[in-house]
Formats: C-alpha cells, sequence, structure tokens
C-alpha cells in the first residue's frame, strides 16, 4: 500500500514554487489543474487539485481552508536545512529547537496555510 496525501487548492503556482525551491521536491506530473510533487529521494509524494475542477467528482472539489493539516518531514540535516531556509527569507513559525523526548526540529507554513514540522528524531539523552 502506498500513501499520497492530496490538497485541493487555488494555489498551484505558488505550491510549486514553494515546494521544488524551498524543500527541493521534484515534479513528478503536472497539469492545468493537478500537480504530483516528490520528495529528493522519491521516497513520498505528494498532489495538490484545483478546486472545482469538471473533470473531478463533486467529493474532490471544496478547497481546503488552510487549518487543522500538517506535515511532518524527517531529515538528517536539520540544522543544515533551518540555515537553508531562513536564508531564503522563509518565515520561520516555529524556530529550531530540541524537545525534551528527543526531537530537533522546526517548522514552516506552505502557502496553502499547511503548517510543515521539520524533524531529525534521535534518541532522548
Amino acid at each position: 500500500m502506498k500513501l499520497n496525501a492530496g490538497i485541493i487548492t487555488r494555489e498551484i503556482a505558488a505550491t510549486k514554487k514553494f515546494y521544488t525551491e524551498v524543500l527541493q521536491f521534484g515534479v513528478t506530473f503536472e497539469n492545468e489543474f493537478y500537480l504530483l510533487l516528490h520528495t529528493p529521494d522519491k521516497s513520498a509524494e505528494l498532489s495538490f487539485l484545483l478546486p472545482g475542477h469538471p473533470s473531478q467528482q463533486p467529493l474532490f472539489h471544496k478547497a481546503f481552508k488552510g487549518e487543522g493539516v500538517y506535515l511532518t518531514i524527517e531529515v538528517e540535516a536539520v540544522d543544515k536545512l533551518y540555515a537553508e531556509i531562513k536564508k531564503k527569507g522563509i518565515p520561520i513559525a516555529i524556530e529550531l529547537r530540541d524537545e525534551p523526548w528527543g526531537d530537533r526540529h522546526f517548522a514552516i507554513v506552505d502557502p496553502n496555510g499547511v503548517g510543515i514540522d521539520i524533524v531529525r528524531y534521535q534518541p532522548q539523552s
């Protein structure tokens, strides 16, 4: 079984720019109403769909309203990615920090309002 999460959004162009330029995602497929992106190592995919498109069933017409969804992206070099993202001028929603349970992470927000937690998991010390 493979999971591909999808978000229905009017912000397809801004979303593509954000994920490809900020997080180095690649484009797996795109057309005028659908964008399928993959992580740099191609281990996961994320899709975006224009709302109300006539090719889609009504279930997939309503746009995401920007609340109640988050993504977690696990990376090895969280400090390096944090520095790169800050250098690009991307607003940081949660500054880089260590949690008592061992995670080192920070968070940003995509053009759709989706919180993205970028984390390096590590055992508690």
